[in-house]
């Protein structure tokens, strides 16, 4: 990704997009067969003569042509031939992006791929499911993880879109006529470098794309800091149902030696948060003025290569995170003891239910016992079996069976296959 951005690979592209125009005008028969053999043999470009040469131009479009030029002979007369500099820019970072998104796909795809094989490892190892974090009922940490596969196969899909709608090109001029390039060649130039040409622009692409393209880049981070924040708390101490791999060799405080911290995590959530503070300057970038001003050029600078190095690494780093993830099934279920069975009341209260009892009336037969189980530490399973009122509708086996958490996952597989996981 650093590559990809450098100023070498922008002044590459500008180049690469430059001599594809050439060989479009030579197609359309403008460019003679000795002019276009010689650009193809002679055209280069060095980065420190461009440098000093945009300290007099103030321009680095015009320090890119002027030092291409230097390096040819009558032929250069075809460099820029009826381009404005932005039908440059805004394709060749076309190609960079095009770039760019190969190795964001890559790497949404590889973690995709962890969480299956993750989701599925830990498919039927049952712990407790949390609402506002308090106990609720037993589900299982595959599940947790196949949420997260679900939610990476939409961002999977958005991504594909933006990336499609920001691999485009425009070549039409200094306001978008094509009144001194001819439209065949800016097909001719998109066909060749796999992008496509937009159907509309001024003498800018715009901004829209780029605006809806790091807003989902940002909302792709945003998944990665959910399923962090998820992490983080389940390695709480009190929790302590999972943990980041802590390394041989590793510190986790310089004063508390005991420490073991989910850094890794926590780096990927303060991430995220800059990654959607750059959307706000997108969003900005939409407006310009008339057919185009500069104002987002400078942004763009900042927040396209950022945006897709922070989205790169973040990818990268929860990858690793989640590949390595130690995970203590025995915790899980010391935990869904903790609250004394409570967490069975609503299989107690739909049994009471289908032994005909209102639902209103079974619900006040249990709530009691809950808050006596839950503020006096006692057996909630005890309690419902020491009730005369329950016990003349329940037998000692279908309150037994109501304390089984396995009924809570007979249908495991079957999301599992509505996920496509199995």
């Amino acid at each position: 990704m650093k590559e990809i951005w450098s100023l070498h690979s922008q002044y590459q592209s500008w180049l690469e997009v430059e001599l594809a125009i050439d060989e479009a005008w030579h197609e359309l028969g403008v460019i003679s067969d000795e002019d276009i053999l010689a650009l193809q043999q002679n055209v280069k470009f060095n980065d420190a003569e461009i440098a000093e040469l945009e300290q007099v131009t103030h321009h680095d479009v015009v320090a890119f042509t002027r030092n291409v030029s230097e390096y040819l002979g009558p032929e250069k007369r075809w460099i820029h031939y009826g381009m404005t500099s932005t039908d440059l820019v805004d394709t060749a970072q076309a190609l960079r992006l095009k770039a760019a998104n190969n190795l964001l796909r890559a790497d949404i795809e590889t973690l995709i791929a962890t969480l299956k094989t993750q989701a599925l490892r830990y498919k039927d190892t049952v712990m407790m499911g949390r609402t506002h974090g308090v106990h609720a009922e037993p589900t299982t940490f595959g599940l947790k993880l196949a949420r997260w596969y679900s939610e990476m196969q939409r961002n999977l899909v958005r991504f594909n879109h933006v990336a499609d709608q920001i691999e485009t090109g425009k070549i039409s001029g200094a306001v978008g006529t094509f009144a001194n390039i001819d439209p065949r060649v800016e097909a001719y130039v998109c066909q060749k470098f796999g992008i496509h040409a937009q159907e509309i622009a001024s003498q800018v692409l715009p901004r829209d794309l780029h605006a809806d393209y790091l807003a989902t880049l940002a909302l792709i981070g945003t998944s990665l800091e959910n399923f962090a924040t998820e992490i983080r708390n389940l390695q709480r101490t009190e929790i302590h149902e999972v943990e980041e791999h802590f390394a041989t060799g590793q510190k986790g405080s310089s004063a508390m030696p005991h420490k073991r911290n989910p850094i890794g995590s926590e780096n990927i959530t303060g991430l995220a948060r800059t990654l959607r503070g750059l959307v706000t300057t997108a969003y900005e970038d939409v407006t310009l003025w008339h057919e185009r001003d500069i104002s987002h050029s400078s942004a763009e600078r900042i927040i396209l290569p950022e945006g897709t190095t922070l989205l790169d690494y973040m990818l990268h780093r929860f990858n690793n995170i989640l590949s390595n993830l130690d995970v203590f099934p025995e915790r899980m279920l010391q935990n869904m003891n903790l609250t004394h069975g409570l967490i069975y009341s609503q299989r107690v209260l739909l049994k009471l239910i289908d032994q005909g009892l209102s639902r209103e009336a079974a619900y006040d037969l249990v709530q009691p016992l809950t808050a006596q189980a839950w503020d006096h530490q006692q057996s909630f399973k005890q309690l419902v079996e020491d009730n005369q009122e329950i016990g003349k509708y329940l037998s000692t086996a279908e309150i037994a069976d109501a304390f089984d958490y396995h009924y809570h996952l007979q249908h495991v597989d079957d999301i599992f296959q509505r996920v496509g996981l199995l």
